[in-house]
């Protein structure tokens, strides 16, 4: 006999408003600004597009995890370890950078025949770091679109349980008996899921229990659990976060409209330190950042390539 479903609700609507960011590049950020600044493990959630004539050229990192969904077009990235690619359409960069990275990101508006490409459009967000990882050495998972698995109902299942008129796409963690082949450091779990919803479909996905859980809307119109509130695009919504449920933790996600929906559930493991940011260094305490700023001023303890180097695609806007 299956467990009765316990769906979290909403406890925190935000509507991410637009912003600049890197140079003249246009973002909705959706967590780390005013109304929501770290909701651990979540340090940042940005749904950016980058016009031509923009991008983020070399910065640097420490101490948290960069996840980089591509929804539309491409983007190139390129490190200081000599690690250089692309990222197109429903592809996925899960970088750890632990105890430094200096890196650039930079739209590709032309193929190589010169044609016109989609803007580049997509999801980036930071995650925290348990203090055992902030110091270990960086590392890339990326994976293609048809890399990660997607789900949809059932037939073996029963269909109050199952939900109907959906389909996930697993980018980490794992949804209805698929799971993806994303890892991540003890004390550091995450599931990220691309969810679509047919008109009036519906689904229950479960969760981790006692992991904080946000909901992005990229289009449509959804209602979570049975409440009647209607939520659409661009609005960040953060959900309960039980300590305990007699049954199975998860939410219930319908679409009332008769167009499609589609959002972003992301799930994190929260840290139980002192969560310490200067930009992109991301410690536990002030003496860490004093000394990490110093360490990439320095050149050492993970910044040592860092000295003189200058990345080949930023130099598109020098």
């Amino acid at each position: 006999m299956s467990m009765q479903q316990i769906s979290r609700r909403v406890a925190q609507k935000v509507f991410a408003q637009e912003q600049g960011d890197g140079v003249g590049v246009r973002l909705r950020r959706a967590i780390g600004n005013r109304q929501i600044r770290n909701l651990s493990p979540f340090l940042m959630l940005d749904h950016f597009r980058i016009d031509e004539g923009a991008g983020f050229t070399d910065h640097p990192h420490r101490g948290q995890t960069t996840v980089t969904y591509m929804l539309h077009g491409k983007v190139e990235h390129e490190d200081f370890a000599g690690h250089r690619g692309q990222i197109g359409a429903g592809d996925i960069q899960w970088m750890c950078v632990g105890r430094g990275m200096v890196h650039a990101e930079m739209p590709i508006h032309q193929d190589e025949q010169g044609r016109k490409l989609p803007v580049p459009e997509g999801m980036q967000l930071w995650l925290d770091l348990p203090k055992s990882a902030k110091m270990i050495e960086p590392s890339y998972q990326e994976l293609a679109s048809d890399q990660m698995p997607y789900q949809s109902p059932r037939a073996s299942e029963p269909k109050d349980t199952e939900g109907e008129g959906w389909r996930v796409k697993v980018i980490a963690g794992r949804s209805h008996g698929v799971e993806s082949p994303v890892t991540w450091p003890n004390g550091a779990g995450c599931w990220f899921l691309d969810i679509e919803l047919q008109p009036h479909g519906w689904l229950f996905q479960e969760l981790p229990l006692g992991w904080n859980t946000i909901l992005y809307m990229l289009d449509g119109t959804i209602c979570v659990s049975e409440g009647e509130a209607e939520y659409h695009r661009h609005d960040l919504l953060v959900l309960t976060t039980p300590a305990r449920v007699d049954g199975t933790d998860g939410v219930k996600i319908l679409n009332p409209s008769d167009e499609p929906a589609r959002i972003i559930l992301i799930s994190g493991e929260p840290m139980k330190h002192q969560v310490v940011q200067y930009g992109p260094f991301v410690m536990t305490s002030a003496q860490e950042i004093y000394d990490t700023i110093e360490d990439f001023q320095m050149h050492r303890n993970g910044f040592e390539r860092a000295k003189d180097w200058h990345s080949e695609i930023a130099k598109r806007l020098r």
